[in-house]
C-alpha cells in the first residue's frame, strides 16, 4: 500500500510538472492510431467482406453437379440464416430468326441474397436496379444472346419445351464473375419454369447451388454443423473464394492501412524510447535521496513498475477512447466523399488498445525505468555517478520483442512480419551508421562561417552521440513526411493508374482465329484502332516432376483444386503489362524452341512449384511436359486479361485455342456491339462496368482511408521530434546559462541553437529523403506491386523540409531553456 500511495503521488507531481507530456503523448498517440485503424479496418473489414460477398450473390455458396440435401436449407434457417436456391444448365434458346447456345440460370425466391440485379428495359439501354426475379413465364437475357437471336425485349423465346416472353434485357447479375469459363451468354429464369423446359434430366450437365446469407457467427455455425453432411461432390464456397481481381484490390487496400499502423506505432514507440530515458535520468536524484533516506531497491522497483501500470492503463483508456472518436469521424468522412454503409464498431479494437499500450510502455520504457532501482546513494552527494549502462542485450531484445509482437498483433502472416522486422532493424542500423558519418563529414565545417555557425556545428561534434540519435530521430520523423507528402501521393497515384478511365469494360470470348481479321476491321473503322488479342486454351496440370497432382500436398484449396478441374491457359511472346516477374526470366520475343511455362507466383506457392520444375499437361487429348522458366506477380484488379500460367511461344501454336480480348466502349459505340454479335454470334460478351465500379469503389474508399490514418502517423512523428529535442534540453538549460553568465546575449544563443537545429535538420532530411526512395521503392515492388520510380527532387525536398521543420521546431522548443535565469539553473545544478 505505501507503495501504491507513494507512486500515485509520484506521478501526479511528475504529471503536473509536465515530466511526463511527452512519454505520455507518444503512448497515447500509439493506441489511438492502433485503435482508430483497428476499429475502423474492422467495420472497412466486415462491410468489403459484404462487398466481396456480393461476387457470390451470397456470403456462403454449396454447390454440386447432383442435387443437394435439402436439409442443409433447413439447417441453414434454423442458424438464422437467409437462404435461396438457384442452379446452372447450358441449353439452346430458339427465336423466329435465330438460335443460339446459352446457360440458363434458374433462381427462386431471395435471390440474390448479396448485391443486386440490374436490368433494362432495351437492349444496350439504361440501366436500373432490381430486386425482384423473372415472373413465371417470363425470362430476362443477357445482350449476346438478344443480338444472336436477332430479338428485342418483348420477344418471345423458346427454352427447350417452354415458351418465354423476354421482359428485360440482363445487365449484371452478381454471381456472374468475369472469369474465362462462361462461354455462353446466360439467361435468368424462374426456378418454376425449368421443369416444362423438359431438358434437365439424367445425365444433364447441371450445377446446382444453395445459397446463405447471415451474421458471421451464425455462418460459422453452420459450416462446422454441415461439413460432415458434405458428399464428395458437394464444395462449399466462401468470400475467401472470390475472383482474383475483386481479392487482389481488397489485399491491397488492407496492406496500405496495415502500413499506416505500424509506421504510426513503431515512431510513437521511438518516442517512448527516447522520453523514458529523459525521465530516467531526470529522477536519478529523486531516487538517489530516497535510498540515502533507508528506501530499499524493490520499493524503487515496486513504485517504477506501478507508475508503469498506471501509464498503461490511462493511455490505453485515452488511446482507445480517441481512437473510437476518430474511426467514427473517419466514417463521416468516407460518407460525404462516396456512400459506403460501415457495419457498428466491434468491441474487438479495445483490446488491442490494451495490448499496444502494455507493448510500447513495457517493450520501450521499462528497460530505463528499471534503471532506477540501480541508482547510487551517494549520487546526492556526487552528481556524476550514475547506474551502470543498461545491457545492449536487454534493452534491444526487449524492445524487438515488443516489435514483433506489435507486427504480428497487425499483419499475422509470416512473410510480411519478417519483411517488415528486418526492414525496421535494417533501415536503424543504416540510419545510425549513416547519422554518425554524416556528423563527422559536417563537423569538418565547423570554422566556416560566423559565431553562431560555429557555435552549432560545435555543438553537434561536441555531443557526439546524442546528435546521431537526434539525427535518426529526425530522420525518422522527416522520412514519415516525405512519405505522407510527396511519396504516399506517389504509390497511390500508381495504385488508382491501374485502373484508368478508359480500362477495358467488355471482354471477349470464344473467338475463332479465322473471324478475328474481320471483327478488327469492325473495331478499327468504329474505334480508330483493334484491340490486342490473347489465345486461349483449355488444359489441366495432371503431374509435376512425374508425380500425379493429386499424390501431391497443397498449402491452400487453390492448390489442391487446381488439378480436378480445366484450367485457362494461353502463350505470349510478350510479359502483359499487368505483369512482372518475381524470380526467373522470361523469354525473348522471338522465342520458338522447347516449350516453357510462367507460373503466378501465389499459384506456384500453392501448389509448391520451384524454377525447374517439369509439369504436365493434358490439353485436347495431348500430353505435353514443359519447364518452369519464371514466375510473375499479377495485378489481377488491372482488369486486363490475366493469366495464371503462360507458355512460351512456338509449338504451342498448334493446339486448339480460341481467342479473347479486352476493349474500352464508351456509350456512343453501342451500336457496334449490335452489329459485331449480329455477325459474330459465336462471341461471347461479358460487361465489366459493374465489377470495374467495383474496384474502382474499393481504390477511392481505401486511399481516402489512408490518407486520414497517416495524420496519426504525421503525430507521431511530431512526438519524436519533441522527444528528440528534449533529450539535450537540460543540458541546454546548463550551457546557456553558462554563456549567459560570459556575457552572450540571449539572441546570440538563440541563433547559435537555430544553426545548429538547421545543421541536424539538413543531415537528417537528407537522410529521410534517402530512406523514403529506398522504403517507397521497396513498398511498391514487393508490397504493392506497383511501379515506382525513384524522383531525386524528393532528396532536395529533404534536405530544404528538414533544415526549415527541424530548425524552426527545435528552436522554439528550447527557447524556455534559454530564457530560464542562469542563477536559478546553476542553483539547481
Amino acid at each position: 500500500m505505501k507503495s501504491m500511495a507513494f507512486a500515485v503521488r509520484s506521478m501526479s507531481r511528475d504529471f503536473k510538472a509536465g515530466e511526463l507530456t511527452v512519454l505520455l503523448t507518444a503512448v497515447v498517440v500509439a493506441v489511438t492510431s492502433m485503435t482508430a485503424v483497428g476499429f475502423f479496418t474492422d467495420r472497412v473489414g466486415r462491410a468489403v467482406e459484404a462487398q466481396a460477398a456480393e461476387t457470390l450473390a451470397a456470403d456462403i455458396v454449396i454447390r454440386s453437379p447432383a442435387v443437394i440435401n435439402a436439409n442443409f436449407l433447413q439447417q441453414g434457417e434454423a442458424n438464422s440464416l437467409v437462404t435461396a436456391e438457384a442452379f446452372d444448365f447450358p441449353t439452346v434458346a430458339q427465336s423466329d430468326t435465330g438460335r443460339s447456345l446459352s446457360i440458363v440460370n434458374a433462381v427462386g425466391p431471395n435471390y440474390p441474397l448479396r448485391g443486386k440485379v440490374k436490368i433494362s428495359d432495351e437492349l444496350f439501354g439504361d440501366g436500373y436496379v432490381t430486386e425482384a426475379i423473372p415472373e413465371p413465364g417470363t425470362a430476362w437475357a443477357e445482350p449476346g444472346l438478344m443480338a444472336r437471336l436477332d430479338v428485342e425485349a418483348g420477344a418471345s423465346i423458346r427454352l427447350g419445351a417452354a415458351e418465354f416472353k423476354l421482359t428485360k434485357v440482363l445487365d449484371f447479375r452478381p454471381d456472374q464473375g468475369i472469369g474465362f469459363t462462361a462461354m455462353a451468354p446466360s439467361i435468368l429464369v424462374n426456378i418454376i419454369d425449368v421443369p416444362a423446359m423438359d431438358v434437365v434430366k439424367t445425365g444433364s450437365r447441371v450445377t446446382y447451388r444453395q445459397l446463405f446469407a447471415g451474421e458471421p457467427g451464425d455462418l460459422n455455425k453452420f459450416i462446422k454443423q454441415i461439413k460432415p453432411e458434405l458428399s464428395d461432390e458437394e464444395r462449399v464456397s466462401t468470400i475467401d473464394d472470390t475472383g482474383e481481381q475483386i481479392s487482389a484490390a481488397i489485399d491491397r487496400a488492407r496492406r496500405f492501412l496495415t502500413l499506416a499502423s505500424l509506421v504510426t506505432v513503431i515512431l510513437a514507440a521511438i518516442a517512448t524510447a527516447m522520453a523514458s530515458r529523459r525521465y530516467a535520468l531526470r529522477h536519478l536524484d529523486t531516487v538517489a535521496l530516497l535510498k540515502s533516506l533507508g528506501a530499499k531497491q524493490n520499493f524503487i522497483q515496486n513504485i517504477t513498475v506501478l507508475q508503469l501500470i498506471m501509464i498503461v492503463l490511462i493511455t490505453a483508456a485515452i488511446g482507445t477512447a480517441l481512437g473510437y472518436l476518430a474511426q467514427f469521424l473517419l466514417a463521416v468522412l468516407l460518407a460525404a466523399i462516396t456512400p459506403f454503409e460501415l457495419p457498428g464498431a466491434s468491441p474487438r479494437a479495445a483490446i488491442l488498445g490494451l495490448m499496444t499500450a502494455a507493448t510500447v510502455a513495457i517493450g520501450f520504457a521499462l528497460p530505463h525505468l528499471l534503471q532506477l532501482k540501480v541508482t547510487p546513494p551517494l549520487r546526492v552527494l556526487r552528481k556524476n555517478l550514475s547506474p551502470p549502462p543498461l545491457r545492449s542485450s536487454l534493452v534491444y531484445g526487449v524492445a524487438i520483442a515488443a516489435l514483433i509482437v506489435m507486427v504480428w498483433a497487425v499483419v499475422q502472416e509470416v512473410k510480411l512480419l519478417a519483411m517488415i522486422v528486418a526492414g525496421v532493424a535494417g533501415l536503424a542500423l543504416v540510419s545510425v551508421l549513416a547519422g554518425w558519418i554524416l556528423v563527422r563529414l559536417f563537423t569538418r565545417f565547423r570554422g566556416v562561417g560566423g559565431v553562431a555557425w560555429r557555435y552549432g556545428l560545435a555543438n553537434i561534434s561536441r555531443r557526439g552521440t546524442e546528435s546521431v540519435v537526434q539525427i535518426v530521430a529526425f530522420g525518422l520523423s522527416l522520412m514519415v513526411l516525405l512519405l505522407l507528402t510527396i511519396v504516399r501521393n506517389d504509390l497511390l497515384d500508381n495504385w488508382q493508374q491501374t485502373l484508368p478511365e478508359n480500362a477495358p469494360n467488355y471482354f471477349l470470348f470464344n473467338i475463332d482465329p479465322d473471324d478475328w481479321d474481320g471483327m478488327s476491321e469492325i473495331f478499327a473503322a468504329e474505334l480508330g484502332r483493334a484491340p490486342d488479342f490473347l489465345p486461349l486454351i483449355r488444359g489441366r496440370m495432371t503431374a509435376i516432376n512425374g508425380v500425379a497432382l493429386e499424390d501431391r500436398e497443397s498449402s491452400n484449396s487453390q492448390g489442391r483444386n487446381f488439378g480436378s478441374r480445366e484450367a485457362n491457359l494461353t502463350w505470349a511472346a510478350k510479359l502483359p503489362a499487368s505483369n512482372r516477374v518475381s524470380a526467373g526470366e522470361w523469354w525473348p520475343e522471338d522465342y520458338d524452341g522447347a516449350m516453357q511455362v510462367s507460373l503466378g507466383q501465389q499459384l506456384a506457392d500453392s501448389l509448391g512449384v520451384e524454377l525447374g520444375d517439369q509439369l504436365g499437361f493434358t490439353v485436347g487429348g495431348e500430353d505435353i511436359l514443359v519447364s518452369v522458366t519464371s514466375f510473375r506477380e499479377i495485378a489481377w484488379d488491372s482488369l486486363s486479361p490475366n493469366f495464371h500460367l503462360v507458355f512460351s511461344p512456338g509449338e504451342v501454336r498448334e493446339l486448339p485455342q480460341t481467342y479473347l480480348s479486352s476493349l474500352y466502349i464508351g456509350d456512343e459505340s453501342n451500336g457496334m456491339l449490335k452489329t459485331l454479335l449480329k455477325e459474330y454470334p459465336s462471341v461471347t460478351l461479358i460487361d465489366l462496368e459493374v465489377t470495374l465500379a467495383q474496384i474502382r469503389d474499393i481504390i477511392d474508399k481505401a486511399s481516402a482511408a489512408v490518407q486520414y490514418v497517416f495524420l496519426f502517423t504525421l503525430l507521431a512523428g511530431i512526438v519524436v521530434l519533441l522527444a528528440a529535442i528534449q533529450v539535450t534540453r537540460d543540458e541546454r538549460r546548463f550551457e546557456s546559462a553558462i554563456l549567459h553568465t560570459l556575457g552572450a546575449s540571449r539572441r546570440q544563443i538563440l541563433k547559435g541553437i537555430a544553426a545548429e537545429f538547421i545543421a541536424l535538420g539538413a543531415l537528417a532530411g537528407t537522410l529521410a529523403a534517402i530512406g523514403a526512395s529506398v522504403v517507397s521503392y521497396f513498398l511498391a515492388q514487393q508490397v504493392f506491386n506497383l511501379d515506382y520510380q525513384i524522383d531525386p527532387l524528393v532528396w532536395v525536398a529533404g534536405l530544404f523540409t528538414g533544415a526549415i521543420i527541424v530548425g524552426l521546431t527545435g528552436t522554439l522548443a528550447t527557447r524556455k531553456a534559454v530564457n530560464e535565469p542562469p542563477v536559478a539553473v546553476l542553483r539547481n545544478g
